[in-house]
């Protein structure tokens, strides 16, 4: 079963944070989201210390990561 999602708030853009994946456009990766998360920051304190960031953002960031460890195979030692 395969699930296409498209991402409309997460950008790719050489120009900003050399091409990884950020939010909306914004100097804000992605990959800081789920860190912020994975330290573990609620939701609410993410966007109280961010107020540009919308619940929406993480959200997707989330279903991003998600749908990132589908695809990928990593080996672990």
């Amino acid at each position: 079963q395969e699930v296409n999602m498209k991402f409309t708030r997460i950008t790719v853009d050489p120009e900003v944070c050399s091409g990884k994946p950020c939010i909306r456009g914004l100097r804000f990766p992605v990959s800081r989201i789920l860190g912020l998360l994975s330290a573990g920051e609620t939701k609410e304190a993410i966007l109280k210390a961010y107020p540009y960031l919308e619940p929406q953002d993480i959200d997707e960031s989330l279903a991003y990561a998600a749908s990132l460890a589908d695809e990928e195979v990593m080996e672990f030692a």
